[in-house]
């Protein structure tokens, strides 16, 4: 490589006296460029032997990776087979299952048809309504489940409160509501305010009344409403129509209270009715206060409201005991999830008979005498003993205090309860 000429050098400039851009002639830039090209050069074989290099140590290494993409690729291929399988098996058996549905119904069909066949052509032609009509039977419990459910929902039925039984200690049961208001039992009845047992009764018989309506029940006892004040009518309860020792009971009693006991209204019922027979209590008390027979009344129509659900009850497969008969919205939600909800009625097949039949053994005597237990008869107990029964539900033996002003409600003082 030749040395660079003269004009390599930096010139100076005489007036600023710095250095400048250095000027090159045609004969240094070809020397220039032809360095540059060897260079180059040199560099490019460096290059291509490096990567060639490499290439031939990378080899190994893009083998494995190629063997591990196809193993990720056949371990995808795996997983969805494995799902397509499984689908595959869930439609098999989904297919089974109505295969062996198909088969069992033609299998029953054919014993049908060979039993068909032994019977006369009007037997024949009975069977098939009978069928046909148990179809329709069926299709109407259905949609009778289905309001059912609705009507729990809009009308708001739950229980609040309670525990669960948990490490072997006993669990604690809860409060029931609806619309939002507790409906107690009827030994906590003088813990609400009248406005409160009067509204949730209220919503309790608006409850029952559509139930029985879409059930297709008539209950023992029918309500009645009047006295509108405020554009709102009072309810009454008093007995229907029957042969059983309820049917006595034709009076009408109120299912309210009211805080001034001079003006309870008036019973609805317009005819002369059957008086009541009278209860314990009345032979304790000859003359009582208002307020006194107000409270008579009322929980005589109490315990005819508590009968009336126990009757449903047991129209759906039910059973009430006595000692459960005071908890109202427990036992309509046992109603209301019952298995045979919907199946008997009084006005679609199959018929129910009129109320009260045989079969239901709960005496309205026993419910009105349970009902009218007083919490005040623990104080006429001598310490040491017990009292004998304690009444519905959570009936309580302790002497209740009066905590609201104008509260006029006084309990039976009935000297038997049954609980």
């Amino acid at each position: 490589m030749s040395s660079p000429c003269s004009c390599e050098d930096a010139m100076e400039c005489k007036n600023c006296e710095l250095r400048q851009r250095q000027f090159y002639c045609d004969n240094c830039l070809r020397h220039h460029l032809r360095d540059f090209r060897l260079q180059t050069h040199h560099f490019s074989s460096d290059r291509d032997e490096h990567v060639a290099r490499a290439s031939r140590a990378l080899k190994p290494i893009e083998f494995v990776r190629i063997l591990r993409a196809e193993i990720a690729r056949a371990d995808r291929s795996l997983d969805q087979l494995a799902d397509s399988l499984a689908k595959v098996r869930r439609d098999c058996e989904s297919k089974r299952d109505r295969l062996r549905t198909l088969r069992e119904n033609i299998a029953q069909r054919r014993q049908t048809l060979s039993a068909a066949r032994l019977l006369p052509p009007h037997s024949q032609t009975l069977s098939k309504e009978s069928q046909e009509l148990t179809m329709l039977s069926q299709t109407i419990a259905r949609a009778r489940s289905g309001l059912v459910q609705e009507l729990v929902e809009v009308f708001h039925v739950v229980e609040v409160g309670g525990r669960p039984a948990v490490g072997g200690r006993p669990g604690a049961r809860g409060e029931w509501t609806i619309g939002g208001l507790v409906l107690p039992v009827p030994g906590d009845v003088r813990r609400y305010p009248p406005d409160h047992i009067n509204a949730v009764i209220t919503h309790t018989i608006h409850f029952l009344g559509l139930l029985t309506f879409y059930l297709g029940i008539k209950l023992p006892f029918e309500v009645s409403w009047s006295c509108r004040r405020f554009g709102v009518g009072m309810p009454w309860i008093g007995a229907g129509r029957g042969s059983e020792s309820w049917a006595k009971w034709t009076a009408k009693h109120p299912l309210h209270l009211t805080s001034n006991p001079s003006s309870v209204p008036s019973s609805p019922s317009s005819s002369p009715s059957r008086t009541p027979p009278p209860s314990l209590a009345d032979s304790e008390a000859p003359e009582q206060s208002p307020a006194h027979g107000q409270s008579q009344s009322f929980t005589t129509g109490l315990a005819m409201l508590l009968y009336n659900v126990c009757y449903l009850a047991h129209t759906q497969g039910v059973e009430i005991p006595l000692s459960q008969a005071g908890d109202a919205l427990s036992n309509l939600w046992a109603v209301c999830c019952s298995g045979e909800l919907g199946r008997r009625s009084h006005s679609t097949t199959p018929l129910l008979f009129p109320p009260t039949p045989p079969s239901f053994t709960l005496d309205f005597a026993q419910v009105l005498q349970a009902t009218a237990a007083s919490p005040a008869r623990a104080a006429r107990i001598r310490p040491g003993r017990s009292a004998p029964g304690v009444g519905i539900g959570r009936m309580r033996n302790e002497r209740i205090m009066e905590e609201e002003d104008g509260w006029d409600v006084v309990e039976f003082g009935g000297e038997e309860g049954f609980g």
